[in-house]
């Protein structure tokens, strides 16, 4: 069921809902407490924690039946059990009178028996569908279904056995009422290709939206990720921190003899009468020595892995980092980091501080930072924080950022949100932002490796 509710959740991105991924949990809790027996009480849980606009309304109800089919395949009618012997006789012997694929599906719908998994199956194989990623070409889609099941042939031949019963003698009455059912029967068999064809359709949106996602994987925004997303950048964090590596020392290297040093100059060349044949250069250049601070909560939890992991990566580069996980308390978690990979880290992070509700309290976490952790800030550290601002509408306690401020050589938060969200709601940002050299957008993957890239080059030379 949880792949059933990733698919339904994917095709719903595909056909333009917005779901974050702090959405994509409550769902998943919501089910993990209401169940699933109750179909009218699990589509609601779906319904309510996943569409927050009611322009997507009907797109969810459109959507819900095909994930989440209410029964079986619609009912058919079974003719032949309502046969004597003799017009059981009749109808074997009529049927001869077909090939052998025509006989097969009026033999089905003597039989009222609905189409199986594998004949849904070849029905794949022999149409193709997977392209197919809009609702409006469910009719076209069914209608290639029964060209390829010979629906039009297979109608004509239940008039002509119709006939043919009647020719050896059976009942009018009987043979109207045999007519009426199988007619019923092609009917059934019709619909359940329209559902199957919404099915596959809905499906195909879902498939089509991972492969946008992953083909788009480095601008995807964080707060959209699914855990499959994750799984994938996880792969490449080391790939894309192997490249920044190498180009953050290719820079300092030229930083380090880009510097003219004067008097150096001058006191290796005074035996030159002062020609300056010797030149040297001034090494102004520092390893930067990094304070961070994670926002892990819901919404920003991805990010802050992801962050983690491409300073975990290029710490060749980085004097000494401090890091710190903090939601409603602050956590030390640079020891974590040293023993595990930075996703078994995070994972054990997650386990010791859970998220909840509205529960992200930054400033109590810079009174905890003052109290125990003050000193690791000095002259030479820059302070960074990687956070949304949102403050769930407690006490900021901007003076004491302001002193951690004052106190290091720089002040940097990356914030995923654009500018025009800061200080609406919760957002605590325009009352932080003052007292930061730099305030970065970091909203994908790619914006945030170039943070980090000027983060360690251009604010260290």
């Amino acid at each position: 069921m949880d792949k059933r509710i990733v698919e339904f959740v994917a095709a719903l991105r595909a056909a333009g809902v917005r779901i974050s991924l702090a959405e994509s949990s409550d769902a998943f809790q919501a089910v993990d407490f209401l169940g699933v027996q109750d179909r009218e009480l699990f589509r609601v849980s779906l319904r309510s924690t996943l569409v927050k606009d009611n322009s997507d309304l009907e797109t969810f109800d459109n959507l819900f039946p095909l994930f989440f089919q209410a029964g079986s395949p619609p009912p058919l009618f079974n003719p032949s059990s309502e046969l004597t012997p003799q017009e059981a006789e009749m109808l074997a012997k009529a049927l001869r009178q077909f090939n052998d694929e025509i006989r097969k599906m009026l033999e089905k719908l003597m039989k009222g028996m609905p189409l199986n998994q594998s004949e849904l199956q070849k029905l794949d194989q022999l149409v193709y569908q997977s392209n197919i990623t809009d609702l409006r070409y469910q009719n076209w889609l069914a209608r290639q279904m029964e060209q390829a099941l010979k629906f039009r042939e297979v109608r004509q031949a239940v008039q002509e056995l119709m006939e043919l019963l009647r020719q050896m003698g059976m009942n009018r009455q009987r043979v109207d009422q045999l007519r009426q059912m199988l007619q019923a029967n092609q009917e059934a068999l019709q619909e359940q290709l329209r559902q199957y064809a919404s099915q596959r359709i809905a499906e195909n949106m879902a498939q089509q939206s991972r492969r946008d996602r992953m083909d788009n994987l480095y601008n995807l925004p964080f707060h959209s990720l699914t855990e499959e997303d994750m799984h994938a950048l996880r792969q490449e964090v080391r790939r894309l921190a192997a490249m920044l590596r190498t180009r953050v020392a290719l820079r300092m290297k030229r930083a380090r003899t880009g510097v003219l040093d004067v008097k150096a100059t001058l006191r290796s060349n005074l035996k030159n009468n002062s020609v300056p044949f010797d030149i040297h250069h001034r090494d102004h250049t520092l390893k930067p020595r990094i304070v961070i601070l994670c926002d892990i909560s819901t919404s920003m939890r991805y990010c802050s892995e992801l962050m983690l992991s491409l300073l975990g990566e290029v710490q060749d580069q980085i004097s000494k980092t401090h890091a710190f996980a903090f939601i409603d308390h602050l956590e030390y978690i640079t020891p974590l980091y040293i023993d595990n990979q930075p996703g078994e880290a995070i994972a054990k992070i997650l386990r010791q501080m859970p998220s909840g509700h509205y529960n992200t309290d930054l400033g109590l976490c810079l009174d905890n930072f003052i109290d125990q952790y003050f000193d690791t800030v000095d002259s030479r550290t820059t302070f960074l924080i990687l956070g949304d601002g949102r403050n769930n509408y407690n006490e900021p306690r901007t003076e004491l950022f302001r002193d951690i401020a004052r106190r290091s050589r720089y002040t940097i938060w990356f914030n995923p949100e654009p500018a025009t969200l800061w200080g609406t709601g919760d957002s605590d940002m325009l009352k932080y932002q003052p007292h930061c050299k730099q305030v970065v957008q970091v909203s994908n993957l790619t914006q945030l490796a170039s943070a980090i890239d000027h983060l360690l080059v251009s604010n260290f030379s």
